[in-house]
């Protein structure tokens, strides 16, 4: 049968009277993620997995295809891509390039980040993929391969088409894989001006509301349509945690910039992370059938570094489950259960359980002894049982 066994002992030092924040934040975006990169916790969501129009934020798709091209070799930062008509021709966020003059990669990179231009989206586009239709079905592919199930992009610069969409979940997922998956680009999201040839000077600011407030924000992409509304993916990093927050649909540029404040205070403020167990910390034992030993101790697969509501009401809760008796042999490091670890207001977080040493099986007088336990244990319990004894 399945035990299920209440485990506090090292939670006990989260005794924090109040009520939780997780549960009394309230946003104005249309839809939102929020995510703490450091732990793996998702703190907030909202319409997280409804297919919108993500505007210039989908143009982080095409900057995670050109990272990846670079990192395999495909083409280099030096490289030069040609300005063909159909690049030249986009208005809105430019970088003001002219048909047929040649731009480096790493230009045309910076351009797309600090300066949103769809017309360097496009250039990228075609100098990759050899023309935007196939570079948008090539980003579509590598999309559904890094598990965006709610994206489909038909261009490279998020220009309003109908069916060209993005979760905010995927935008999220999408924002973590660029941090984690280059690093060695990842600082130019936090490149707060770019000049490219003295053209269009007042075109040379990022547009992200949050860089350079001191709140540890670098990163990662504006977007605005009349459709998509103003939206942001940020990211932030305070001492050794880092968060990642997508919103959209705000009315104006100044809710966005405040949104985007208030999420990242939020997330750092009200949720604090903890060390509440380590790797090999037994937290329990179970018997053992037919095994050398009749119990065996039970411990944490892994580190057990958790985010909490800052004011969590009361003691998180954990519980250990797994089946007992555990059949021997037994071997050390055998996955035996899970711990199921509840927050107020957060996911769930499972840790597995392993066994904590070996346990042979038994010799012939241990499978003597249970067979003679097992029998006598049935016999006890038809002696309890009326109808069998009326049946004798």
């Amino acid at each position: 049968m399945t035990i299920i066994r209440r485990f506090a002992a090292c939670l006990a030092l989260l005794y924090l009277a109040g009520t939780a924040g997780a549960q009394t934040f309230e946003l104005r975006a249309e839809a939102a993620w929020v995510y703490d990169q450091t732990t793996g916790t998702v703190l907030l969501e909202k319409n997280a997995d409804e297919p919108l129009p993500p505007a210039s934020m989908s143009k982080l798709m095409t900057l995670y295809m050109a990272f990846d091209a670079i990192a395999n070799g495909v083409v280099t930062v030096d490289d030069e891509f040609r300005v063909s008509a159909h690049a030249s021709s986009f208005g809105g966020s430019t970088m003001f390039l002219r048909e047929g003059e040649r731009v480096r990669v790493e230009d045309l990179l910076r351009g797309v980040i600090v300066k949103s231009g769809n017309d360097a989206s496009v250039v990228l586009a075609e100098g990759l993929g050899g023309t935007e239709p196939e570079f948008s079905r090539m980003m579509t592919e590598k999309a559904r391969q890094l598990g965006m199930m709610n994206s489909t992009f038909l261009n490279a610069s998020g220009w309003p088409a109908a069916g060209h969409r993005m979760s905010m979940r995927d935008l999220g997922i999408l924002a973590d894989r660029l941090i984690a998956d280059f690093p060695t680009f990842y600082p130019l999201f936090a490149e707060e001006e770019f000049a490219y040839d003295n053209r269009a000077p007042a075109n040379n600011r990022n547009r992200n509301p949050v860089l350079g407030l001191g709140l540890g924000a670098d990163g990662l992409k504006t977007g605005h349509t009349q459709e998509a509304g103003y939206g942001l993916v940020g990211s932030a990093k305070q001492g050794d945690r880092r968060i990642i927050f997508v919103i959209t649909g705000l009315e104006t540029p100044a809710e966005r910039a405040e949104e985007s404040e208030r999420i990242i205070n939020w997330a750092f403020r009200q949720f604090v992370q903890s060390d509440l167990g380590r790797a090999g910390e037994r937290i329990g034992e179970a018997e053992v059938w037919m095994g050398a030993e009749p119990t065996v101790g039970i411990a944490l697969a892994e580190d057990l570094n958790l985010l909490v509501p800052i004011l969590q009401a009361g003691e998180v809760e954990a519980e250990a489950i797994y089946r007992t008796p555990l059949a021997a042999p037994i071997a050390q490091g055998d996955v035996v259960g899970e711990l199921v670890v509840a927050r107020d207001g957060l996911p769930e977080t499972r840790v597995p359980l392993v066994a904590e040493s070996a346990v042979a099986q038994g010799g012939f007088g241990v499978r003597l002894r249970t067979a003679a336990q097992v029998l006598l244990g049935k016999l006890g319990a038809g002696a309890d049982d009326p109808s069998q004894a009326a049946a004798g």
